[in-house]
């Protein structure tokens, strides 16, 4: 089984768990493409699906079209057609995109302790006590 993201205007609308084969007779009429995606990527980091950590073999990335888009497909996500790549809308206007991972980033990093929200008026990271 695999996924698949259904992309209406660069925003993922739907995702489906299918055989490649379903979409030899699924018959879709309404706007958008189907784009295959892995439950298994976070930041163009495979994760073992057994263990949830990071898979020491990176390598099976390389080939795998779904695997190649860096993240898992959610629905609200972008889909970059250029780039071929799934990302999460910025959550901040000052946060950047990564293009390596495809990840958002702040511009001041996250603090090494405690539990912190971003203070987009402050540029920074308070801590929630």
């Amino acid at each position: 089984m695999a996924h698949y993201a259904k992309v209406v205007n660069g925003i993922v609308a739907q995702v489906i768990v299918a055989e490649p084969e379903f979409f030899d007779t699924f018959v879709d009429d309404t706007p958008g493409e189907w784009v295959k995606t892995s439950y298994n990527m976070r930041g163009g980091v495979y994760y073992d699906p057994s263990t949830n950590t990071p898979a020491e073999d990176q390598s099976v990335i390389t080939g795998d079209e779904a695997r190649e888009r860096k993240n898992y497909a959610s629905i609200g996500d972008v889909y970059d057609s250029a780039a071929d790549v799934f990302y999460k809308p910025q959550p901040f206007d000052s946060w950047t995109l990564n293009t390596t991972s495809y990840v958002w980033e702040a511009p001041v990093a996250y603090p090494d302790s405690g539990f912190h929200l971003w203070n987009e008026t402050e540029q920074r990271w308070d801590e929630v006590t």
